[in-house]
């Protein structure tokens, strides 16, 4: 794929001044949204009703600091800011895409590293709530994962962490793996979660490319650099979700587009991936949503097969092993209402964790946002004629995560701490931010920049 020029203006985004007004009007409110969920949350506190978190809507605490990661992360901020679109532009395709993971990688080590080696890195995984503090009881795998869901409601005899119960066992196991093969300790844990993570920059670009939207990706690249959301790929499991999430896509996409024998592989890698993410969450599930969004933007159905024998084989393999999927998915609604999930107010939570959207996902992301929803149906529209050219590809990808974030929202599954469970959505609405007039991207891209190192040196995540 050859670079395309950097003056060249996306054909969604035309330079008019009022669609340029409305960009800033739109992160002007999201702004507003922001602040409101904050003053709310501090009023139905002092009102006497627990929100259970600690700065209104993260779950974070207040506490400006600095740390060793503070000048490595401005360093890479003000390079991706005023070299990055051009180099975007310029570099080989597949150059691109390794600079862009490492970018992103360094990126993201720098903002854990603001909090220190530990807890930054080292301890994000091992606290009360995480999956290394049940390591002891995976002795013999098999027989935890016979036994899983007799321990993940909360009145039951040595019941899971929270994180492990609100998870199926492949999160879990995945840290196994790590232990057994001498990568244990919060440290490797903190590492792979990183370096895997940061991936699904690579992954979004490989899938927009093989969607027929190469220039679309190469605008897209620098903003999925220095995505706020980087901060909490850095301190959660969660960024891994959204890279397997994401490779299993970029295959999805790369099988139904092309005219090799190796579509094949892909499709079935596809199927594995995809399959996979269900066993380490549950409520990626609506990635099927983004899955539908890829296959119409192919515009064939023939990956379809073996993707599904993939996925398949992996819920063949957890059943086989003893642990069926809706039993486990059954007791977590039981245990989430038994928690603090069932004792945080849905009226605040349905519209305050859009405003953790508006931080994850930051401004640009969601003035790109407005652009891709306003033209999503003529995009789809397009779809049923001709493949997809140009934005489209994008736009759809960016459409189908706002669709599946909506069903999240009201499913009443998720109040509170999405700004690490729904990551593996979030980062396909950053790429939205390349509808934005080519001219103001280095602004733009400043912005995203800001808020994240701001995030980062003014809170402590809760994990």
């Amino acid at each position: 794929m050859t670079a395309p020029r950097y003056q060249q203006q996306s054909a969604a985004a035309p330079p008019g001044g009022p669609r340029r007004r409305a960009d800033v009007i739109t992160a002007v409110c999201a702004a507003v949204l922001v602040a409101a969920a904050a003053v709310a949350g501090v009023l139905i506190e002092r009102a006497g009703q627990k929100l259970y978190v600690d700065w209104e809507p993260l779950y974070s605490d207040w506490a400006p600091h600095v740390g060793p990661g503070t000048l490595p992360a401005l360093v890479v901020a003000a390079a991706v800011v005023v070299w990055g679109p051009a180099a975007a532009a310029r570099l080989p395709w597949r150059p691109l895409l390794w600079c862009t993971w490492a970018a992103a990688t360094a990126w993201t080590f720098a903002l854990a590293l603001v909090d220190g080696w530990h807890p930054g890195i080292a301890g994000q995984l091992t606290d009360k709530h995480e999956y290394l503090l049940a390591m002891g009881r995976w002795e013999d795998p098999g027989a935890a994962l016979r036994t899983f869901t007799d321990h993940i409601l909360i009145d039951v005899p040595r019941n899971w962490p929270a994180h492990v119960a609100g998870h199926p066992p492949g999160a879990m196991l995945t840290f196994v793996g790590l232990d057994r093969i001498g990568l244990d300790g919060g440290a490797w844990a903190g590492v792979f979660c990183i370096v895997t993570g940061t991936s699904a920059a690579a992954a979004i670009l490989v899938a927009l490319g093989a969607l027929g939207a190469g220039r679309a990706a190469r605008r897209a690249a620098p903003f999925v650099v220095l995505a706020p959301a980087a901060v909490w790929v850095g301190t959660s499991a969660d960024g891994y979700f959204a890279a397997v999430t994401a490779w299993g896509l970029a295959l999805l996409a790369l099988a139904g587009t092309a005219r090799t024998r190796a579509r094949w592989a892909a499709a079935l890698g596809a199927g594995l991936l995809l399959g996979w993410v269900l066993y380490l969450s549950y409520g990626l599930t609506l990635a099927g949503i983004l899955a539908a969004a890829v296959i119409a933007c192919t515009r064939t159905l023939r990956a379809l097969p073996l993707a599904v024998i993939g996925a398949a084989a992996v819920a063949a393999a957890f059943t086989a092993a003893g642990f069926w999927w809706f039993e486990g998915y059954d007791l977590l609604v039981t245990r989430y209402f038994q928690g603090v999930g069932g004792k945080r107010p849905y009226s605040y939570w349905i519209w305050a964790n859009l405003a953790i959207v508006v931080i994850t996902a930051g401004p640009a992301a969601v003035a790109g946002a407005r652009r891709a929803a306003l033209a999503a149906p003529a995009a789809i529209g397009r779809l049923r004629r001709t493949p997809p050219n140009g934005d489209d590809a994008l736009v759809v990808m960016a459409a189908a995560a706002l669709a599946a974030i909506a069903v999240a929202d009201l499913s009443g599954m998720s109040k509170g701490e999405t700004e690490r469970i729904w990551l593996p959505f979030v980062v396909w609405v950053v790429p939205a931010a390349a509808l934005l007039p080519l001219r103001d991207h280095r602004v733009w891209l400043g912005v995203q920049a800001a808020l994240a190192l701001a995030a980062n040196h003014l809170l402590l995540n809760g994990w």
